[in-house]
């Protein structure tokens, strides 16, 4: 390394040093750890073997029983989740450790508090698996591409985003705050679709395609919901910032309500209504009647093209027929 260029790196070390000595927040050094975010993603990874056990199983067990590695995975879990509790509570009032919380807790106490907070989630594996049963069903009888059930549980981004969220929401009510975000925002970056912990999805949801789905911390979702990509359910305004926090700023959709691509769905006060079709690219910030059909209106295209007979290019206006839709038609904006 050249002398200049060691002199250089040297300068660059010192100044961005020097930066540090501020009092920003990004300057503060904690006094504990943060959770680990590899670690994280791992407790997802052997949540998904204990919830799918016969599609994730570890092939290095060789075991001729479940018992075993199910045993195996549910001390890894019960460690590492304990331990990634214990940091955030440290700096988490809602975790729910109450006076131990905060600068003067106790190693132990925290960890025992964590510990309570693990098996109280551990105990929702069961009702996790009866919801993720039905969202399988719901993606099996809502996509005719799809093949048999394992290519759903395989391959589909939806069902992967659905049941990640299901394990961060039952953290997320449990009191437990940044480790379901780094979970639900993992399977974000996987997927494609943003899902806040803090949503309340009902059984049977079913997300077709999925990239660019958005659901706000406050939505609400009924049974048999099925959702195209592109739709976001979020918030009408949040230019109220931190006065907005605890607030219902998203909307709800309740049973039985079909949201097709591209559409918006705004506002704390916004109700779908049982039933409802929303057609794609629709922007609604005010309730629909249950049973409503909700599209856009059909707008004028120009085409172009070539006869190939030298004629050149030339834009045609597109007429379109105009009729009522009986129950049976299909929407089609579907893809």
């Amino acid at each position: 390394m050249s002398q200049d260029l060691e002199s250089s790196i040297t300068a660059l070390v010192d100044s961005l040093l020097e930066s540090y000595e501020g009092d920003k927040y990004i300057d503060k050094v904690s006094t504990f750890e943060y959770p680990d975010e590899e670690v994280i993603i791992h407790l997802i990874d052997s949540l998904k073997r204990l919830v799918l056990q016969g599609f994730y199983n570890n092939k290095s067990y060789k075991v001729l029983t479940m018992k075993s590695p199910i045993s195996i995975l549910m001390e890894d879990v019960i460690y590492n989740l304990t331990r990634q509790i214990s940091i955030v509570c440290k700096y988490n009032e809602d975790c729910g450790c109450g006076e131990t919380s905060g600068q003067g807790s106790t190693d132990k106490a925290l960890s025992e508090k964590a510990l309570s907070i693990t098996m109280a989630f551990l105990e929702k594996l069961p009702k996790i698996r009866e919801y993720l049963e039905t969202d399988v069903e719901a993606f099996y009888e809502g996509d005719p591409a799809a093949f048999n059930k394992d290519e759903i549980i395989y391959c589909y981004p939806g069902l992967n985003a659905i049941l990640t969220y299901r394990f961060a929401h039952e953290l997320h009510l449990l009191g437990v705050r940044m480790i379901p975000r780094i979970m639900t925002e993992h399977a974000h970056s996987l997927t494609g679709i943003d899902i806040h912990p803090g949503a309340t999805i009902g059984k049977y949801f079913f997300i077709d395609h999925g990239t660019g789905i958005v659901v706000g911390e406050t939505t609400r979702i009924g049974d048999h919901v099925k959702v195209y990509q592109g739709v976001t359910l979020g918030a009408l305004s949040t230019r109220g910032g931190q006065n907005l926090r605890g607030k219902r700023r998203h909307p709800t959709i309740e049973d039985n309500v079909t949201i097709y691509s591209g559409a918006s769905i705004l506002g704390g006060e916004t109700v779908i209504g049982e039933g409802a079709v929303i057609g794609g690219n629709t922007f609604i910030t005010s309730s629909i009647p249950a049973g409503a059909k909700v599209s856009v209106k059909n707008q004028e295209l120009a085409v172009n093209f070539s006869t190939g007979k030298n004629e050149g290019a030339r834009d045609l206006p597109v007429q379109f027929e105009t009729r009522q839709l009986d129950d049976e038609d299909t929407w089609f904006y579907v893809i």
